[in-house]
């Protein structure tokens, strides 16, 4: 299998990193009628997309700083499509041709219930978006639908999810994408997280894993703990 280590110690990414809500299966079911009401008037017809911004990008193995006003967070457990070609309004076939490669990403974020407005506060804090440890060749990795994403508190698998529950499939969720703003080499696309994803807080070891792509773990401190 071909890979290629991701930088340590500094930006993970020479472009920016977006999530995507509401492309699991299970997040639509679960709001049911809700999704007919406002402000939804029905099922997203794009792509509910949102950043992380650079602070929050930290390598495998760094401590997550948890702020003290937060009691818990969710381990994220998700797929990382990292972008090599510029797509712009692409279809499908283009998109998939331009996938470099596939890593773990850890979207932590602070529990919250309301999707009306992007989630900054919840989703950008420092250190809140662990990346790594490698980039796995996209041709390596042919039908992400067929991989299993499994998040791990302390040791113990708390939540695991198929890749085939995506609303949108990874080539068709870039060229979706690609139909409002252009991805530029270096960009990353955070495609989903579960609904599910456990609680962890300050003092836990969380992981990520994806057959295929190795392991993420980090560990959980409180905000200005030095973890060294």
């Amino acid at each position: 299998m071909t890979s290629v280590t991701l930088r340590p110690g500094g930006p993970l990414l020479s472009g920016a990193v977006y999530g995507c809500l509401l492309n699991v299966q299970e997040e639509l079911d679960r709001l049911g009628d809700a999704i007919n009401q406002a402000p939804y008037h029905g099922a997203p017809s794009g792509p509910v997309l949102y950043v992380k911004t650079a602070n929050t990008q930290i390598a495998a193995g760094q401590p997550v700083p948890i702020p003290s006003d937060v009691e818990q967070v969710r381990v994220g457990a998700a797929l990382g499509v990292v972008i090599k070609d510029t797509l712009t309004r692409a279809g499908v076939e283009q998109a998939r041709s331009a996938i470099a490669g596939y890593t773990l990403v850890n979207d932590v974020t602070v529990p919250h219930d309301s999707l009306f407005r992007q989630p900054l506060k919840q989703k950008c804090r420092d250190g809140f978006c662990p990346i790594g440890p490698g980039l796995v060749d996209a041709a390596d990795l042919p039908d992400p639908a067929t991989l299993t994403v499994r998040a791990f508190v302390n040791g113990e698998c708390r939540h695991q999810w198929c890749l085939d529950q995506l609303v949108r499939p990874v080539a068709t969720l870039l060229a979706d994408i690609s139909d409002f703003t252009s991805l530029y080499p270096g960009d990353l696309i955070i495609v989903g997280v579960s609904p599910d994803a456990p609680l962890a807080g300050a003092g836990d070891t969380v992981a990520v894993e994806i057959d295929g792509l190795g392991r993420l773990e980090n560990r959980l401190v409180s905000e200005g703990e030095d973890a060294r």
